[in-house]
């Protein structure tokens, strides 16, 4: 690299075949762009930390909401399958009527469980698991996304059908 172009001068030439220095540029100068350039830097950085704790606050409420409804589903399944036993008992027998009342106390032990542990020990529990069985996590990731499809495609065809007015 010459020197005219470390210091933003272009040569020309003129028709005599001499070098003529076009300087019409304005001169490099340090103008403290750095510090500029490093406050900027950290408005950005600033900027985002807040936008990232403002996004985890929100994931953290929509997981709390979300486990309190699991919390609640699991409750209401549970105090089902508690009352479903008495006419397992009529129709099927004794044995089977407290099997079903065993699903129920396990159901309703996972639910209290659930509700009593924090969304990061969850991720933690949900991490363990995955790690410790990959296959058996593969799986029922498979499962639930078959069933969520199907939840899914039932909603949007019954949103789709056209309703009877009369």
């Amino acid at each position: 690299m010459t020197d005219f172009n470390r210091t933003g001068i272009s040569p020309t030439t003129n028709d005599s075949s001499s070098v003529v220095l076009d300087t019409d540029l304005p001169p490099v100068t340090d103008t403290g762009s750095t510090d500029t350039i490093g406050g900027a830097k950290q408005t950005l950085k600033d900027e985002a930390s807040k936008l990232s704790a403002k996004a985890t606050e929100k994931a953290r409420g929509l997981a709390d909401e979300g486990k309190a409804r699991a919390t609640g589903a699991l409750d209401e399944f549970s105090k089902l399958m508690e009352d479903a036993a008495g006419t397992v008992d009529e129709k099927l027998g004794e044995q089977y009527g407290q099997y079903a009342r065993s699903a129920a106390k396990a159901i309703s032990g996972f639910s209290d469980g659930l509700r009593g542990k924090e969304v990061e020990d969850l991720l933690a529990d949900a991490g363990d698991f995955v790690r410790k069985s990959p296959a058996i996590a593969i799986g029922t990731a498979a499962a639930l996304g078959f069933v969520l499809a199907r939840i899914v495609k039932a909603g949007v065809d019954t949103d789709t059908t056209p309703s009877a007015k009369g």
